[in-house]
């Protein structure tokens, strides 16, 4: 998959990637509740767009798969029990994280976020940090294989869900990586 940042000429394109999206997703076990030009709403994809926050996968010479990055966040992940205090500006955020259904499976959303964490690392950032609504079990094992820890669970507000509980992950990028791996005896 090709990723790259969106251009701001291709908001119309990108707004119809999510649109396929959502519909493609449409009475799936795990929807996350996204709702057209509700969430992603027009205004988060313009901004994410003007400020270049806006990445976008290709294959088939198609958008497979869309997310933003950037260092904003929901106001209250001032209240979640992260594992060591940054300022805003020391941690990027994962948002709109979506993978088309016609290429579901094919490892998509890992390259994505594979992607968002270099660029957070290039960028000097310390961790990077996201929300997932809660019993949106595909994404939390995605976030847990990749390294990120379960931090805390809030209620938090948003259009398109109202105020309801988020798993909240982070993955520090800044400091060296423990083997946690149990070895042969502490197995049995």
């Amino acid at each position: 998959m090709l990723i790259r940042r969106a251009d701001k000429s291709e908001y119309e394109t990108v707004r119809a990637f999510y649109h396929s999206m959502i519909d493609a997703m449409e009475g799936t076990r795990y929807h996350p509740k996204w709702q057209k030009d509700i969430y992603p709403s027009p205004d988060d994809l313009r901004t994410a767009l003007d400020e270049d926050t806006l990445y976008i996968g290709f294959s088939e010479d198609r958008i497979a798969a869309a997310m933003a990055v950037n260092q904003k966040c929901n106001e209250e992940y001032k209240d979640a029990a992260w594992s060591r205090p940054l300022t805003q500006d020391e941690f990027a955020v994962i948002h709109m994280l979506g993978v088309h259904g016609d290429f579901a499976r094919k490892g998509y959303a890992r390259e994505m976020v594979r992607y968002a964490v270099s660029l957070a690392r290039d960028a000097g950032m310390k961790a990077v940090r996201l929300d997932v609504l809660k019993g949106n079990v595909p994404a939390e094992r995605l976030y847990k294989d990749m390294g990120f820890r379960y931090v805390d669970t809030l209620q938090l507000f948003y259009e398109d869900t109202g105020r309801v509980d988020f798993d909240l992950y982070e993955l520090d990028i800044d400091q060296p990586v423990i083997n946690s791996s149990k070895t042969e005896s502490e197995k049995k």
